[in-house]
């Protein structure tokens, strides 16, 4: 099986900032989510997890598994999309000539990334890579994979996954600290 989840809370997420790959903690919400989630996946077989190293999905994986022997292996790839100079911006929607937006309303024309930022051509890339080399041989082994991620990451690698258009991009909208179920 495959799993994925997103991070617990963070204040930059209760302040609706853009946070991309600024590397921001859990809040208190968020290490509370995560023991919550711990709590209510306690019995899902987990034979590895890959996590994002932004300290926001290390927290909650190390939180989750604190009481599980389960290999926790972070991989760079796993970060979360660059928003380049529009990290830590607030409030985007409330600004509709924030390019941003873009990816959020309309993924498949989300093109050109913002200065400084990612396009979602490259997140594929990286994550389509990193499922090739990584998740797949592990499933063809037989073992439970869990990704600790981010939104846009894990919505990239759902896509791929699911086969889905890049117009489907949000589809699954992901809460923090749930699992979703992939393969």
């Amino acid at each position: 099986m495959l799993y994925i989840m997103r991070h617990g809370r963070t204040d930059w997420n209760d302040q609706h900032r853009l946070q991309g790959c600024t590397d921001i903690p859990l809040n208190d919400e968020g290490r509370q989510m995560a023991r919550d989630a711990a709590e209510e996946y306690k019995d899902l077989n987990i034979d590895v997890c890959y996590c994002s190293p932004l300290i926001r999905a290390r927290e909650t994986a190390e939180i989750f598994l604190s009481n599980r022997d389960i290999p926790l292996i972070f991989d760079d790839r796993l970060k979360e999309m660059g928003f380049g100079v529009y990290e830590g911006f607030a409030n985007s929607f409330d600004h509709p000539d924030c390019p941003v937006n873009v990816l959020f309303w309309h993924p498949e024309a989300y093109t050109t990334p913002v200065e400084g930022g990612e396009s979602l051509q490259e997140v594929f890339r990286r994550t389509g890579e990193f499922i090739r080399e990584v998740v797949e041989p592990d499933l063809a082994a037989g073992k439970d994979v869990l990704i600790v991620a981010h939104g846009a990451l894990n919505s990239a690698i759902t896509c791929q996954i699911k086969k889905r258009d890049v117009s489907q991009f949000w589809a699954e909208g992901i809460p923090n600290c749930k699992i979703l179920k992939l393969l």
